[in-house]
């Protein structure tokens, strides 16, 4: 069973002295960089000068500085830009500001994992990473609630990295609902996995397929929306709030032996295979290279995939549709 923390765990006096830098003012920098400064954690932002972000930050009452500047003034820096920039911002701007004492801080182990970064030994390297968006992060926060986080040691130089990680998770509020401990290669290629396999790669081609198949059979495309796209949310809230087995004693007995029946025809032993291929590729760090080469030569393939994920029939029917439900609009 997985080790998990709670506020009884965490001493928030160990932040006392400490100033945090969050690097990128994001959803998440955003979420997390409000938490600790309503902890008493003394926070500095830097964000990029004429974006949303930085106007937000503003706002919010923070004034943003650059990436030399927080890394300087940080005695933990969390870095929250995007993947794919991780490395160069860390290799140009905040490895000429480490030294001995400091922290690195991720809410995503990629660039460690697949060694785009490699800290210096004389600073401490954790993870928290909350199970949830930044603005979720936020509103549980000021719930008096918290998100369920992970915690993962890459490098304790000071002895007592782990203890400064879960002070950490308690300004953000996470040790209210349950910090759990896992390993940087661990949440990476869960994380990548899952999102490839699962989450984003799975759900959207089967979604593709299905849309595809009822139109090619003579369905109308927006009956077709509706049944392959529309109603999924209604059943994925389902499966977070009970669990698959809540799901199917709250949809008709007609759905659920559909469900049982005819779920294993559609994810099947091959199925299976091509996920076991995902998951190798993950680790053996084949799709990481990929994905830094694509960025590295200009996107071409990405940009390429994406344009013509736009073009889709289901997209041009969604948007009519959408256009529909005004309660879906923020």
């Amino acid at each position: 069973m997985a080790k998990i923390y709670y506020d009884k765990d965490a001493d928030l006096g160990l932040l006392k002295d400490k100033t945090v830098a969050i690097i990128g003012y994001g959803i998440q920098g955003r979420g997390q960089a409000l938490c600790l400064r309503d902890s008493g954690v003394r926070v500095v932002v830097s964000e990029l000068p004429g974006t949303t972000n930085f106007e937000q930050a503003k706002k919010d009452g923070f004034v943003p500085v650059s990436v030399d500047e927080a890394a300087r003034a940080g005695d933990i820096i969390q870095i929250l830009t995007q993947d794919h920039v991780q490395a160069k911002v860390y290799k140009e701007n905040i490895k000429p500001n480490l030294k001995k004492g400091k922290a690195l801080c991720f809410s995503h182990g990629f660039n460690i994992r697949f060694k785009q970064i490699k800290p210096p030994k004389n600073v401490d390297v954790f993870m928290i990473a909350p199970k949830g968006p930044g603005a979720l992060v936020r509103r549980m926060f000021e719930e008096g609630k918290g998100v369920p986080s992970l915690v993962a040691v890459f490098q304790d130089a000071s002895g007592q990295a782990k203890q400064l990680a879960l002070a950490y998770a308690r300004a953000i509020g996470a040790t209210r609902a349950g910090v759990i401990e896992t390993t940087f290669d661990e949440e990476t290629e869960t994380d990548l996995f899952g999102e490839q396999a699962v989450l984003c790669g799975g759900v959207t081609e089967l979604i593709k397929a299905g849309f595809d198949t009822l139109v090619d059979a003579g369905y109308q495309p927006e009956i077709a929306y509706f049944e392959v796209l529309h109603e999924l949310k209604l059943i994925t809230d389902l499966i977070q709030e009970t669990g698959i087995s809540g799901m199917r004693r709250r949809v008709s007995n007609t759905a659920c032996y559909g469900d049982l029946t005819r779920g294993p025809m559609i994810i099947n032993e091959r199925t299976r295979k091509t996920m076991k291929k995902i998951l190798k590729e993950v680790k053996s760090g084949k799709f990481a290279r990929e994905w830094i080469k694509e960025n590295e030569t200009g996107r071409q393939k990405f940009d390429s995939l994406l344009k013509a994920g736009d073009e889709h029939r289901i997209e041009q029917v969604g948007q009519e549709l959408r256009n529909m439900m005004p309660w879906m609009k923020k």
